[in-house]
Protein backbone atom coordinates (compact mmCIF):
# COMPACT_ATOMS: atom_id res chain seq x y z
CA UNK A 1 0.00 0.00 0.00
CA UNK A 2 3.00 2.53 0.60
CA UNK A 3 4.57 1.56 -2.16
CA UNK A 4 5.75 3.80 -4.89
CA UNK A 5 4.94 2.91 -8.62
CA UNK A 6 6.38 4.31 -12.37
CA UNK A 7 3.85 5.46 -13.81
CA UNK A 8 3.64 6.25 -18.00
CA UNK A 9 1.38 8.32 -19.78
CA UNK A 10 -0.56 6.35 -22.33
CA UNK A 11 -3.82 7.34 -24.07
CA UNK A 12 -4.94 4.78 -26.30
CA UNK A 13 -5.51 5.82 -30.19
CA UNK A 14 -9.45 4.56 -29.60
CA UNK A 15 -9.91 7.56 -26.93
CA UNK A 16 -8.29 10.08 -28.94
CA UNK A 17 -10.93 9.30 -31.33
CA UNK A 18 -13.46 9.40 -29.34
CA UNK A 19 -12.69 12.95 -28.17
CA UNK A 20 -12.27 14.00 -32.28
CA UNK A 21 -15.69 12.49 -32.69
CA UNK A 22 -17.55 14.33 -29.78
CA UNK A 23 -16.00 18.04 -30.65
CA UNK A 24 -17.34 16.93 -34.27
CA UNK A 25 -21.08 15.96 -32.77
CA UNK A 26 -21.14 19.68 -30.54
CA UNK A 27 -24.43 20.95 -30.52
CA UNK A 28 -23.62 24.52 -30.62
CA UNK A 29 -25.19 26.97 -28.49
CA UNK A 30 -26.99 30.28 -30.23
CA UNK A 31 -25.40 33.03 -28.37
CA UNK A 32 -26.86 37.39 -27.57
CA UNK A 33 -25.08 38.70 -30.37
CA UNK A 34 -22.26 41.39 -29.22
CA UNK A 35 -21.68 39.97 -25.75
CA UNK A 36 -17.87 38.86 -26.02
CA UNK A 37 -16.77 37.44 -22.87
CA UNK A 38 -19.15 39.50 -20.52
CA UNK A 39 -21.32 36.70 -20.39
CA UNK A 40 -18.55 33.74 -20.61
CA UNK A 41 -17.03 31.87 -23.63
CA UNK A 42 -17.82 33.44 -27.03
CA UNK A 43 -19.23 30.04 -29.31
CA UNK A 44 -16.67 31.33 -32.21
CA UNK A 45 -13.80 31.69 -30.05
CA UNK A 46 -14.86 28.65 -28.46
CA UNK A 47 -15.24 27.02 -32.16
CA UNK A 48 -12.70 27.76 -33.42
CA UNK A 49 -10.39 26.14 -30.28
CA UNK A 50 -12.49 22.95 -30.63
CA UNK A 51 -11.78 22.77 -34.19
CA UNK A 52 -7.85 23.46 -33.22
CA UNK A 53 -8.15 20.64 -30.41
CA UNK A 54 -9.83 18.15 -32.81
CA UNK A 55 -7.87 18.91 -36.32
CA UNK A 56 -3.99 20.11 -35.58
CA UNK A 57 -3.05 19.73 -31.74
CA UNK A 58 -0.83 16.99 -31.92
CA UNK A 59 -1.68 14.66 -28.11
CA UNK A 60 1.15 12.65 -28.81
CA UNK A 61 3.55 14.70 -28.90
CA UNK A 62 2.36 16.73 -25.76
CA UNK A 63 2.24 13.18 -24.41
CA UNK A 64 5.99 12.98 -24.97
CA UNK A 65 6.96 15.49 -23.52
CA UNK A 66 4.55 14.96 -20.46
CA UNK A 67 6.38 11.59 -19.74
CA UNK A 68 10.02 12.97 -20.00
CA UNK A 69 9.36 13.47 -16.44
CA UNK A 70 9.66 10.16 -14.41
CA UNK A 71 6.39 10.06 -13.20
CA UNK A 72 5.13 7.89 -10.40
CA UNK A 73 2.06 6.40 -8.66
CA UNK A 74 1.69 5.95 -4.81
CA UNK A 75 -1.66 5.33 -2.17
CA UNK A 76 -2.22 7.48 0.48
CA UNK A 77 -5.37 7.21 2.90
CA UNK A 78 -7.18 4.88 0.19
CA UNK A 79 -6.58 7.60 -2.79
CA UNK A 80 -4.25 7.14 -5.62
CA UNK A 81 -2.14 9.77 -5.67
CA UNK A 82 -0.05 10.83 -8.94
CA UNK A 83 3.30 13.20 -9.08
CA UNK A 84 6.04 14.03 -11.20
CA UNK A 85 9.76 13.55 -9.08
CA UNK A 86 12.48 15.40 -11.09
CA UNK A 87 15.65 15.16 -9.48
CA UNK A 88 18.26 17.58 -9.69
CA UNK A 89 22.13 16.83 -10.53
CA UNK A 90 23.05 18.53 -7.74
CA UNK A 91 22.99 15.80 -5.05
CA UNK A 92 22.75 19.28 -2.16
CA UNK A 93 19.73 20.52 -3.96
CA UNK A 94 16.50 20.83 -1.61
CA UNK A 95 13.28 18.75 -2.24
CA UNK A 96 10.52 21.20 -3.24
CA UNK A 97 6.76 19.81 -3.47
CA UNK A 98 4.77 22.09 -6.25
CA UNK A 99 0.77 21.80 -5.44
CA UNK A 100 -1.24 23.16 -8.19
CA UNK A 101 -4.92 24.90 -7.88
CA UNK A 102 -7.70 24.14 -10.43
CA UNK A 103 -8.42 24.33 -13.30
CA UNK A 104 -4.62 23.46 -13.64
CA UNK A 105 -2.17 20.97 -13.57
CA UNK A 106 1.23 19.39 -13.58
CA UNK A 107 1.78 19.82 -17.09
CA UNK A 108 1.22 23.51 -16.23
CA UNK A 109 5.19 23.82 -14.57
CA UNK A 110 6.65 21.91 -17.87
CA UNK A 111 8.10 25.53 -18.66
CA UNK A 112 9.96 26.09 -15.33
CA UNK A 113 11.34 22.52 -15.18
CA UNK A 114 14.65 22.98 -16.55
CA UNK A 115 15.59 26.32 -14.64
CA UNK A 116 14.11 25.05 -11.47
CA UNK A 117 15.85 21.45 -11.51
CA UNK A 118 19.35 23.22 -11.37
CA UNK A 119 18.54 24.05 -7.88
CA UNK A 120 15.86 21.78 -6.18
CA UNK A 121 14.58 17.82 -6.30
CA UNK A 122 11.23 18.71 -8.05
CA UNK A 123 7.91 17.01 -6.66
CA UNK A 124 5.44 17.94 -9.04
CA UNK A 125 2.28 16.46 -7.45
CA UNK A 126 -1.21 16.18 -9.16
CA UNK A 127 -3.80 17.13 -6.48
CA UNK A 128 -6.48 14.76 -5.03
CA UNK A 129 -9.19 14.54 -7.45
CA UNK A 130 -7.67 15.24 -10.29
CA UNK A 131 -5.85 13.90 -13.84
CA UNK A 132 -4.30 10.45 -12.36
CA UNK A 133 -4.94 11.53 -9.18
CA UNK A 134 -8.45 10.63 -9.26
CA UNK A 135 -11.24 10.08 -9.55
CA UNK A 136 -11.89 10.78 -6.16
CA UNK A 137 -12.64 7.56 -4.30
CA UNK A 138 -13.88 8.92 -1.19
CA UNK A 139 -15.53 12.25 0.29
CA UNK A 140 -13.51 14.39 2.69
CA UNK A 141 -10.68 14.92 0.72
CA UNK A 142 -10.15 18.79 2.46
CA UNK A 143 -7.19 20.58 2.53
CA UNK A 144 -5.85 19.55 5.50
CA UNK A 145 -6.04 15.94 4.43
CA UNK A 146 -4.28 16.59 1.40
CA UNK A 147 -1.67 18.78 3.14
CA UNK A 148 -0.45 15.57 5.39
CA UNK A 149 -1.30 13.25 2.15
CA UNK A 150 1.63 15.27 0.46
CA UNK A 151 4.02 15.37 3.61
CA UNK A 152 3.45 11.06 3.20
CA UNK A 153 4.18 11.09 -0.24
CA UNK A 154 7.44 13.24 0.51
CA UNK A 155 8.48 10.87 3.32
CA UNK A 156 7.86 8.17 1.38
CA UNK A 157 10.38 9.79 -1.44
CA UNK A 158 13.31 9.67 1.66
CA UNK A 159 12.84 13.64 2.17
CA UNK A 160 12.99 14.83 5.66
CA UNK A 161 13.37 18.49 5.01
CA UNK A 162 11.90 20.57 2.28
CA UNK A 163 10.17 23.70 0.83
CA UNK A 164 6.43 23.88 -0.49
CA UNK A 165 5.29 26.21 -3.88
CA UNK A 166 1.50 26.52 -3.91
CA UNK A 167 -0.76 28.34 -6.59
CA UNK A 168 -4.14 29.71 -5.81
CA UNK A 169 -5.74 26.98 -3.90
CA UNK A 170 -2.24 25.06 -4.00
CA UNK A 171 -1.35 28.06 -1.80
CA UNK A 172 -3.38 26.85 0.88
CA UNK A 173 -2.36 23.65 0.75
CA UNK A 174 1.14 24.92 0.70
CA UNK A 175 0.66 27.23 4.02
CA UNK A 176 -1.38 24.13 5.56
CA UNK A 177 1.96 22.01 4.94
CA UNK A 178 4.07 24.36 6.89
CA UNK A 179 1.71 24.60 10.06
CA UNK A 180 0.79 21.03 10.33
CA UNK A 181 4.86 20.15 9.87
CA UNK A 182 6.59 22.90 10.75
CA UNK A 183 10.11 20.19 11.37
CA UNK A 184 10.00 19.32 8.10
CA UNK A 185 9.13 22.49 6.17
CA UNK A 186 11.59 24.62 5.40
CA UNK A 187 9.93 27.40 3.76
CA UNK A 188 6.22 28.06 1.59
CA UNK A 189 6.20 29.86 -1.57
CA UNK A 190 3.01 30.97 -3.04
CA UNK A 191 1.59 32.89 -5.67
CA UNK A 192 -1.76 33.81 -6.81
CA UNK A 193 -2.49 33.31 -2.78
CA UNK A 194 -5.87 34.68 -1.55
CA UNK A 195 -5.94 36.76 1.74
CA UNK A 196 -9.26 37.63 2.96
CA UNK A 197 -10.27 40.30 5.30
CA UNK A 198 -12.21 40.14 8.63
CA UNK A 199 -14.74 41.79 9.76
CA UNK A 200 -13.09 44.32 11.70
CA UNK A 201 -12.53 48.17 10.03
CA UNK A 202 -9.06 48.15 11.78
CA UNK A 203 -8.13 45.51 8.48
CA UNK A 204 -9.48 48.28 6.46
CA UNK A 205 -7.52 50.86 8.03
CA UNK A 206 -4.00 52.81 6.15
CA UNK A 207 -4.02 50.15 3.07
CA UNK A 208 -1.54 51.74 0.39
CA UNK A 209 -2.87 52.52 -3.38
CA UNK A 210 -2.06 49.00 -4.63
CA UNK A 211 -3.88 46.89 -1.46
CA UNK A 212 -7.34 48.98 -2.57
CA UNK A 213 -6.70 47.70 -6.30
CA UNK A 214 -6.11 44.58 -4.50
CA UNK A 215 -9.00 44.38 -2.20
CA UNK A 216 -11.14 45.94 -5.22
CA UNK A 217 -10.41 42.85 -7.27
CA UNK A 218 -11.12 40.85 -4.46
CA UNK A 219 -14.62 42.44 -4.47
CA UNK A 220 -14.72 42.04 -7.89
CA UNK A 221 -14.30 38.30 -8.30
CA UNK A 222 -16.94 37.71 -5.41
CA UNK A 223 -19.39 39.71 -7.18
CA UNK A 224 -19.16 39.04 -10.81
CA UNK A 225 -16.82 35.94 -10.74
CA UNK A 226 -17.74 33.45 -8.34
CA UNK A 227 -20.39 31.71 -10.57
CA UNK A 228 -18.07 28.68 -11.00
CA UNK A 229 -17.23 28.43 -6.83
CA UNK A 230 -20.88 28.43 -6.19
CA UNK A 231 -21.73 25.75 -8.62
CA UNK A 232 -18.81 23.82 -8.12
CA UNK A 233 -18.78 23.81 -4.32
CA UNK A 234 -22.75 23.20 -3.91
CA UNK A 235 -23.93 20.58 -6.58
CA UNK A 236 -20.42 19.22 -8.41
CA UNK A 237 -22.39 16.00 -9.27
CA UNK A 238 -25.10 17.72 -11.31
CA UNK A 239 -21.94 19.96 -13.14
CA UNK A 240 -20.24 16.70 -13.68
CA UNK A 241 -22.55 15.15 -15.94
CA UNK A 242 -22.44 17.59 -19.08
CA UNK A 243 -18.59 18.34 -18.72
CA UNK A 244 -17.93 14.43 -18.54
CA UNK A 245 -19.87 13.96 -21.21
CA UNK A 246 -19.03 16.81 -23.86
CA UNK A 247 -15.23 18.13 -24.61
CA UNK A 248 -16.63 21.34 -25.55
CA UNK A 249 -18.29 21.79 -22.42
CA UNK A 250 -15.33 20.71 -20.35
CA UNK A 251 -13.30 23.06 -22.83
CA UNK A 252 -15.76 26.04 -22.17
CA UNK A 253 -15.53 25.56 -18.58
CA UNK A 254 -11.65 25.61 -18.17
CA UNK A 255 -10.61 28.09 -20.77
CA UNK A 256 -12.68 30.85 -18.90
CA UNK A 257 -10.53 30.89 -16.04
CA UNK A 258 -8.01 31.34 -18.28
CA UNK A 259 -9.12 34.12 -20.12
CA UNK A 260 -9.91 35.90 -16.76
CA UNK A 261 -7.49 34.85 -14.35
CA UNK A 262 -4.36 35.75 -16.70
CA UNK A 263 -2.62 38.72 -17.59
CA UNK A 264 -5.19 41.05 -18.46
CA UNK A 265 -3.15 43.31 -20.72
CA UNK A 266 -2.85 40.18 -23.07
CA UNK A 267 -6.18 39.77 -25.60
CA UNK A 268 -6.79 35.90 -25.23
CA UNK A 269 -5.54 33.12 -23.33
CA UNK A 270 -3.37 31.85 -25.71
CA UNK A 271 -1.65 34.95 -25.56
CA UNK A 272 -0.63 34.45 -22.04
CA UNK A 273 0.01 30.75 -22.75
CA UNK A 274 0.96 28.53 -25.16
CA UNK A 275 -2.02 26.80 -26.93
CA UNK A 276 -0.67 23.72 -27.04
CA UNK A 277 -0.41 23.78 -23.15
CA UNK A 278 -3.86 25.05 -22.48
CA UNK A 279 -4.99 21.89 -24.24
CA UNK A 280 -2.49 19.33 -22.57
CA UNK A 281 -3.68 20.83 -19.32
CA UNK A 282 -7.48 20.24 -20.84
CA UNK A 283 -6.89 17.23 -22.29
CA UNK A 284 -5.55 15.62 -18.64
CA UNK A 285 -9.50 16.39 -17.46
CA UNK A 286 -10.46 15.02 -20.45
CA UNK A 287 -8.86 11.94 -20.71
CA UNK A 288 -8.67 10.95 -16.94
CA UNK A 289 -12.32 11.74 -16.36
CA UNK A 290 -11.72 14.19 -14.01
CA UNK A 291 -14.04 16.82 -14.36
CA UNK A 292 -16.75 16.28 -11.62
CA UNK A 293 -13.69 14.57 -9.24
CA UNK A 294 -11.98 18.45 -9.05
CA UNK A 295 -15.50 20.29 -8.90
CA UNK A 296 -16.02 18.15 -5.56
CA UNK A 297 -12.48 19.68 -4.12
CA UNK A 298 -14.63 22.95 -4.17
CA UNK A 299 -17.27 20.96 -2.06
CA UNK A 300 -14.82 19.37 0.10
CA UNK A 301 -13.66 23.30 0.75
CA UNK A 302 -17.22 24.62 1.14
CA UNK A 303 -18.28 22.53 3.92
CA UNK A 304 -15.17 21.88 5.81
CA UNK A 305 -15.25 23.23 9.26
CA UNK A 306 -11.79 23.61 9.91
CA UNK A 307 -11.15 25.55 6.37
CA UNK A 308 -12.99 28.65 7.81
CA UNK A 309 -12.23 28.65 12.03
CA UNK A 310 -9.42 30.37 13.37
CA UNK A 311 -5.90 28.99 12.74
CA UNK A 312 -2.65 29.12 14.48
CA UNK A 313 -0.14 30.83 12.63
CA UNK A 314 2.42 28.58 11.05
CA UNK A 315 5.93 29.34 12.47
CA UNK A 316 7.29 28.93 8.40
CA UNK A 317 8.99 31.50 6.79
CA UNK A 318 6.78 32.20 3.30
CA UNK A 319 7.36 33.70 0.27
CA UNK A 320 4.76 35.72 -1.47
CA UNK A 321 4.87 36.50 -5.37
CA UNK A 322 2.02 38.39 -7.21
CA UNK A 323 1.36 39.06 -10.61
CA UNK A 324 -0.67 42.21 -11.74
CA UNK A 325 -3.94 39.86 -11.12
CA UNK A 326 -3.54 39.02 -7.73
CA UNK A 327 -5.49 39.74 -4.29
CA UNK A 328 -2.78 39.47 -1.71
CA UNK A 329 -3.00 41.94 1.02
CA UNK A 330 0.47 41.48 3.38
CA UNK A 331 -0.64 42.17 6.35
CA UNK A 332 -3.50 39.48 5.27
CA UNK A 333 -0.95 36.89 4.87
CA UNK A 334 0.81 37.85 7.93
CA UNK A 335 -1.84 35.92 10.01
CA UNK A 336 -0.87 32.68 8.42
CA UNK A 337 2.99 32.75 8.66
CA UNK A 338 5.78 34.98 9.00
CA UNK A 339 6.06 37.12 5.37
CA UNK A 340 10.18 37.13 4.88
CA UNK A 341 10.15 37.58 1.44
CA UNK A 342 7.37 39.48 -0.95
CA UNK A 343 8.10 40.26 -4.52
CA UNK A 344 5.52 42.30 -6.66
CA UNK A 345 5.98 41.67 -10.41
CA UNK A 346 5.06 43.50 -13.38
CA UNK A 347 3.07 40.90 -15.75
CA UNK A 348 1.86 37.70 -15.14
CA UNK A 349 -1.67 36.49 -13.32
CA UNK A 350 -2.74 33.22 -11.88
CA UNK A 351 -0.67 31.14 -14.00
CA UNK A 352 2.34 32.33 -13.31
CA UNK A 353 4.69 29.42 -13.81
CA UNK A 354 3.36 29.09 -17.60
CA UNK A 355 2.93 32.99 -18.23
CA UNK A 356 6.05 33.67 -16.98
CA UNK A 357 8.27 30.93 -16.34
CA UNK A 358 11.35 33.00 -15.57
CA UNK A 359 9.39 35.18 -12.88
CA UNK A 360 8.51 32.69 -11.38
CA UNK A 361 11.81 30.16 -11.58
CA UNK A 362 13.99 33.75 -10.50
CA UNK A 363 11.10 34.09 -7.54
CA UNK A 364 11.06 30.56 -6.15
CA UNK A 365 14.91 30.16 -6.13
CA UNK A 366 15.72 33.69 -4.18
CA UNK A 367 12.86 33.11 -1.74
CA UNK A 368 14.27 29.63 -1.07
CA UNK A 369 18.16 31.06 -1.51
CA UNK A 370 17.36 33.44 0.95
CA UNK A 371 16.59 30.85 3.75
Amino acid sequence: MTAIRPFRIDISDADLQDLRDRLARTRWTPEIPGQGWQRGVPVDYLRGLAAYWADEFDWRTAEARLNTLPQFLTEVDGQTLHFAHVESTDPAAIPLLITHDWPASFALYLPVVEALREHFHLVLMSNPGIAWSGPLTAPGWTTGRTAAAFHEVMSRLGYERYGVQGTGGGGATAVEMGRQEPAKVIGVHVNGHITIPSDDPADFAGLTEAEQARLGRLQEFRDDKMGFNIIQSTRPQTLAFGLHDSPAGQLAWIIEKFQEWTDPAVTLPEDAVDRDLLLTNVSLYWFTGTAGSSANLYWEVAHDPAAWAPKPKSTVPLGVALGVTDVTIRRYAERDAPVTHWTELPSGGNFLPAEQPKLFSDDVRAFFGSL
